[in-house]
């Protein structure tokens, strides 16, 4: 955190608790320097930014007062929706339910799309702070498994009185609710589903780069080591982003290390469905030689590959988008927010034909 950052943070959090009121005098340059030890540039630096931010106003020959601006909620009927890909087949179901029941409580929605980039993200963030109608943000966090470098701005929209919820996934940086499936309980129950079916040697493919594939990984070690199964980082494969676009040929690389695997743990449907291309294509008979399971319960899983469905985890698309907006509305509307906005769904496998047993 910069220096200037935890004199933001302390002036945001008396005015959440209501020591700063709206049109109150925060303590001068002086008193701030005294407080925090720190250089009256640093201190007019932080007073700059919130200013810039609308939330305190400087007057000549009087001081810096907390602005009024926090207190007029009455022109903030938008919820800024913000997913990684138009495209993604989780998307739509999901921003059904989110609009379904925003629009119920009279809030309108804006979509936009990071395509998975931080710098699509941070202009998205900028945008919604040149606005003055946005009460809240439901974002899909982009690649939250990596330090990323926006956090600077999600702190001053928490600082500006704007409600945040993540959904999908979540940045460990910051203390703020989200809605996803609980990744690492679902991915234990897919690969528990391939120990039940005899299966010892259990490879797995997760994304690097986004914060569930941290969790199911967490998931597949708590399984294999629960039940005592041999494990080795020569079947554990990391793939990001940019490996999944270009499909065929970066998990032909993966298909390497899974030798000796009679059963594969896959980070979702769309990976899983790629591999048995693959194995298929190289000869490998499915399931006989390869067991897959995947999640999210796509029409990848159901139309499968060469006649062998793919065993899944359903992802509670529209269910979460309504979640999500439920308490979003809850954070929006309580001025002391009471409740855990954070909700995590538990899901349970469909056994298809991809998995053989031994």
């Amino acid at each position: 955190m910069a220096k200037y950052e935890s004199v933001i943070e302390w002036i945001n959090s008396n005015i959440d608790n209501g020591t700063l009121k709206p049109g109150s005098k925060i303590p001068s340059e002086n008193e701030l320097c005294e407080m925090f030890d720190l250089s009256r540039q640093t201190i007019r630096h932080a007073i700059e930014v919130m200013a810039g931010d609308g939330l305190l106003e400087s007057r000549r020959g009087s001081g810096t007062y907390v602005a009024d601006q926090r207190a007029d909620d009455s022109l903030r009927s938008v919820v800024a929706v913000v997913t990684t890909y138009v495209d993604d087949y989780i998307f739509p179901s999901t921003i059904r339910g989110i609009e379904s029941t925003l629009s119920e409580k009279g809030y309108s929605i804006q979509i936009s799309f990071t395509n998975n980039t931080v710098n699509r993200e941070r202009q998205i963030l900028l945008d919604v702070l040149d606005r003055k109608d946005i009460a809240g943000i439901i974002m899909e966090p982009v690649k939250s498994a990596l330090p990323n470098p926006n956090m600077d701005l999600y702190k001053r929209i928490v600082g500006r009185g704007i409600k945040v919820l993540f959904i999908n996934s979540f940045y460990p940086e910051l203390d703020l609710p989200h809605v996803s499936i609980n990744d690492e309980e679902c991915a234990y129950k897919a690969v528990k589903a391939l120990i039940n079916a005899g299966h010892k040697d259990i490879g797995c493919i997760l994304k690097l780069d986004d914060g569930q594939g941290r969790e199911r990984y967490r998931g597949y070690l708590r399984a294999v080591t629960e039940f005592g199964l041999p494990f080795t980082y020569d079947h554990v494969n990391f793939i990001d982003t940019i490996d999944i676009k270009d499909g065929a040929r970066a998990l032909s690389r993966v298909k390497e290390r899974l030798k000796g695997c009679s059963a594969v743990f896959c980070y979702n449907d769309q990976v899983a469905g790629m591999l048995m291309q693959i194995l298929s294509e190289d000869g490998l008979k499915l399931p006989d030689d390869m067991s897959v399971i995947g999640m999210d319960d796509s029409d990848i899983a159901r139309m499968g590959v060469d006649g062998v469905m793919i065993s899944s985890i359903p992802h509670p698309k529209h269910r979460l988008g309504e979640k999500a907006a439920q308490n979003m509305i809850r954070l929006i509307h309580e001025q002391k927010v009471t409740f855990n906005a954070t909700y995590e769904f538990s899901e349970d496998v469909i056994l298809r034909n991809s998995i053989k047993e031994k």
